[in-house]
């Protein structure tokens, strides 16, 4: 199945996709946290309810949220997952570079980043002048666990969905290399435009590609991950609690702006696609936004959630 969160009748809304059209299920199923969080009876509800409605809207014309709105804390994150994209960035890092690692890297990004598939995304020149692309692949956890073995890890996957790693590089190399900060802006990390359940795709031959303003920058398959999901969701969860509904990205493969010879960084204006074998695309407009300015009651950004 393929689950989407919509907007219609100034309600939030989640809906089955089948080929261009979104069936709307009740709003009384809650947000697919709660469907998640319902485990195998959530999806059999869905696929019955699905079967009952009669509310249909056309895919193409949709207001389309994010489908995963609601976090409990920080996204997780993988980096260097794709060796190619390890290897480009060697003498990128002003200094920072690192030996090879011998186990995945993890990082968190703040939730207030997330947008929907086809909303503009936040940016201001203020902040950054290199504003990078990274397509991925994302997993939403659907079992809440710890200490996962690599042999039980994908009883613990609920889905998939694309999601745009927006970072800014100078803002990562001014704090010292580490990445939450450079990788945590408002409103500039799309996800979608839909999850896939895990058993309507094969996340071992997922093509991801970014394209911006039409050019092809990425395009690389989920074979060439360094550490396959078994191995992150094992190691990301020794000691560590994965919790049912968390969003969990594995990594950009390469050919980011900021390995190109010249670079070649986001602008105002510029439309960037990210797409996915079997999981739609995601399509977005770097849109000039006042990130910089001070706000009365920064951090509560106002987004369109489930309530």
């Amino acid at each position: 199945m393929r689950i989407a969160a919509v907007r219609h009748g100034g309600a939030a809304r989640l809906g089955v996709v089948d080929g261009d059209t979104v069936t709307l299920l009740p709003e009384s199923i809650g947000d697919l946290v709660d469907v998640i969080l319902g485990g195998a009876d959530g999806r059999d509800e869905i696929r019955r309810l699905a079967t009952q409605s009669r509310e249909r809207l056309a895919l193409d014309a949709a207001r389309l949220l994010p489908p995963i709105g609601r976090f409990g804390r920080d996204i997780l994150c993988t980096g260097w997952n794709y060796w190619d994209h390890f290897e480009e960035g060697f003498g990128r890092r002003e200094g920072q570079d690192v030996p090879k690692p011998d186990h995945p890297t993890f990082f968190t990004k703040r939730p207030d980043t997330v947008i929907g598939p086809h909303d503009p995304i936040a940016f201001d020149p203020a902040l950054s002048h290199q504003w990078d692309y990274e397509a991925e692949l994302a997993v939403v956890i659907g079992r809440t666990g710890r200490n996962i073995a690599a042999a039980d890890a994908m009883d613990h996957v609920w889905g998939y969905c694309l999601a745009n790693d927006v970072s800014l590089r100078s803002v990562q190399r001014a704090h010292g290399g580490q990445w939450l900060k450079g990788k945590s802006v408002d409103g500039t990390m799309p996800i979608g435009p839909y999850v896939v359940t895990a058993d309507a795709l094969d996340w071992r031959d997922v093509t991801l590609q970014c394209l911006v303003d039409g050019q092809v920058l990425q395009d690389a398959s989920t074979r060439l991950m360094a550490f396959d999901l078994p191995t992150l969701i094992a190691e990301a969860s020794t000691g560590m609690t994965l919790h049912a509904g968390e969003l969990f990205l594995t990594g950009t493969p390469a050919g980011v702006g900021n390995a190109r010879t010249p670079q070649r960084f986001l602008k105002e204006g510029e439309e960037v696609v990210v797409r996915g074998t079997g999981l739609g695309e995601l399509r977005n407009r770097m849109t000039l936004t006042d990130l910089h300015s001070p706000v009365r009651g920064a951090g509560t950004r106002e987004r369109e959630v489930f309530s």
